[in-house]
C-alpha cells in the first residue's frame, strides 16, 4: 500500500517528502491459525477417547458418537476449514492494529494518497486488512484441508503431506533466499 511523506521545514532545514510502501502481508497470521484449529479439533477427540471406556453408558455412548463424527473425513475437513478461517481473522485482529498504524503514520507526517489522515486512514486500513485476510484465510484453509482431501481422493491413509509443514518449508526457503541476497549485496559494496 503506497504511503507518502509530506515535506517538512524544521528551522532552516527542509526535508523532502518521499514515497514508500506499507507492507501488508496476505497471510498476517502465519501458521498459528492452523495450530489453533488443530488443537481445538484434537481436544474433544482426546476426551472422547478417554471416556469411551467409561462405566456410565451415556458417557460411553456420547464419546462413541463424538469419535464417529470426528472420524468422518468430510465433517472433520469442513470443521477444520471453518476453524482455520475463523482463527485467521481472530489472530489478524489481535496482531494488526489499524488504529496504531494510522496514528504512527499521522505522527510521522505520512498519509495514504486519497485517504485523509487519522480516523479515515484507520477505517481504510481496517477495510483493506479485512479483504486481504479473507484471501489469506481461504488460502490457509485450503492448505490445511489439502492432506485430508488427498487422503480422501486417493484412498491412501498413509499419505501425510502436511500443509503446515509445507508452509514452514516455503517460509524458511524464502527467508534463506532473502539472507543470501542480502549477503551478496553487502559483498558488492
Amino acid at each position: 500500500m503506497p504511503v507518502t511523506y509530506a515535506k517538512r521545514v524544521r528551522g532552516s532545514r527542509m526535508t523532502t517528502g518521499g514515497s514508500t510502501y506499507l507492507p501488508l502481508r496476505l497471510n498476517q497470521a502465519g501458521v498459528i491459525p492452523i495450530i489453533f484449529a488443530l488443537s481445538f479439533l484434537l481436544l474433544p477427540q482426546m476426551f472422547a477417547t478417554f471416556f469411551q471406556t467409561s462405566t456410565h453408558a451415556w458417557l460411553a455412548n456420547t464419546s462413541s458418537f463424538i469419535l464417529s463424527w470426528l472420524q468422518n473425513l468430510g465433517f472433520y475437513g469442513a470443521v477444520y476449514f471453518v476453524l482455520v478461517v475463523l482463527f485467521t481473522y481472530f489472530y489478524t485482529a489481535v496482531t494488526f492494529d489499524p488504529h496504531a498504524i494510522a496514528e504512527n503514520l499521522q505522527k510521522n507526517g505520512a498519509f495514504i494518497p486519497g485517504v485523509r489522515p487519522g480516523g479515515s486512514t484507520e477505517e481504510y486500513l481496517a477495510k483493506v486488512i479485512t479483504r486481504i485476510t479473507l484471501v489469506g484465510a481461504l488460502f490457509l484453509g485450503v492448505i490445511a484441508v489439502l492432506p485430508i482431501a488427498m487422503q480422501s481422493i486417493t484412498g491412501i491413509q498413509s499419505l501425510a503431506l502436511g500443509g503446515t509443514a509445507l508452509l514452514i518449508v516455503v517460509s524458511v526457503i524464502l527467508d534463506l533466499a532473502r539472507r543470501v541476497d542480502a549477503q551478496i549485496s553487502i559483498r558488492e559494496y
